[in-house]
């Protein structure tokens, strides 16, 4: 994935690009990987059993993981259930928004690094900015929008 940032005025119904920045490393698919190796960890925990080698265990469990991320962006808590995820175990498991914004963090942090770089470029203030157009699955993401 990747994040891009543009910063255009609007004058008189001229569309003008000041400044454009991206992060060619980061993108929704990062947010999936987080969420994986916890619960790839939660499950050695639970189950004494390691995972991460079974590419097919590991397929489900990212589509199960990205479908969390989703849900999380509208509710406050998802379950994670995937029926015998491994040597015929069934993995279940509870994610709640606060806790997939924690292990996130850092990379929310820095979605905020080309925001800030793009403004520099473009040498406007925040304060000089009257709309935030977001687009693309990430932007969807509550932490994204609240740091914006």
């Amino acid at each position: 994935g990747t994040f891009d940032v543009s910063l255009l005025t609007i004058e008189e119904g001229i569309f003008e690009v000041k400044a454009t920045v991206n992060d060619t490393h980061l993108g929704g698919e990062d947010f999936d990987n987080r969420l994986v190796s916890h619960l790839v960890a939660e499950f050695k925990r639970k189950n004494k059993k390691y995972i991460s080698t079974n590419t097919r265990a590991l397929r489900r469990l990212r589509t199960a993981c990205e479908r969390a991320k989703r849900t999380l962006s509208s509710t406050f808590q998802t379950t994670i259930e995937i029926d015998s995820l491994y040597e015929g175990i069934d993995f279940y498991s509870t994610i709640t928004r606060a806790r997939f914004e924690e292990l996130n963090m850092d990379l929310f942090r820095r979605c905020m690094e080309p925001v800030e770089k793009c403004l520099c470029n473009a040498r406007i203030d925040k304060g000089q900015i009257d709309d935030i157009v977001l687009v693309g699955g990430s932007t969807r993401i509550p932490k994204v929008q609240q740091l914006l």
